[in-house]
């Protein structure tokens, strides 16, 4: 069954209880969610919500991919599906396809997203997409062993780990969010 608007207005609210400090930038977002409009849709526009993956492993490393359409390094991560029931579900979902991570070897460290953002995305012309806003939450999930699999080619170049610092540097803040929750530092 496909995830609500109001869940994802519920689990966006109790992430705001946790960090009121970001409620500015995401009022926007709240905003379209009290709309009802199907956000778990990819085209449902002019923001639809995405769900992405830091995977730390060992407290020491990070796993990002190399994003084949926008030519960036990242955490896994994408649109949600029809069949996700949950965001969780569906960050762990998106980091097994991207990765060939093997989901059982890897742990949620909280049922509460590590991050929430919201950006702008550009135009895709060829999958028929107006620029339009994503509503990404991130979860932190952590592992001991998992290795990287067969990628997924169609939206992965690549997929590696990276130092904390290096992660930090090339993703941003939310790498710190992700192995706080870890307990990494």
């Amino acid at each position: 069954m496909a995830i609500t608007d109001s869940e994802i207005a519920g689990v966006l609210t109790a992430y705001l209880e946790r960090y009121p400090q970001e409620a500015g930038q995401l009022a926007e977002p709240l905003r379209l969610l009290a709309e009802g409009q199907g956000f778990a849709s990819r085209r449902t526009f002019p923001m639809h919500v995405t769900a992405g993956a830091l995977l730390v492993r060992d407290g020491t490393e990070v796993l990002l991919i190399e994003h084949r359409a926008y030519q960036l390094t990242l955490q896994p991560g994408g649109h949600l599906e029809p069949t996700d029931s949950t965001l969780l579900g569906a960050a762990l979902r998106e980091l097994s396809e991207e990765t060939g991570i093997d989901p059982g070897l890897v742990v949620p460290v909280s049922a509460y997203p590590a991050y929430v953002e919201f950006g702008q995305v550009p135009a895709r012309p060829a999958k028929d997409e107006p620029d339009h806003y994503h509503l990404d939450f991130g979860y932190a999930f952590a592992t001991a062993e998992a290795e990287v699999g067969t990628i997924q080619e169609s939206e992965v170049s690549g997929a590696s780990w990276y130092p904390l610092d290096l992660a930090e540097r090339l993703v941003g803040p939310r790498i710190a969010r992700a192995t706080a929750a870890t307990g990494s530092r």
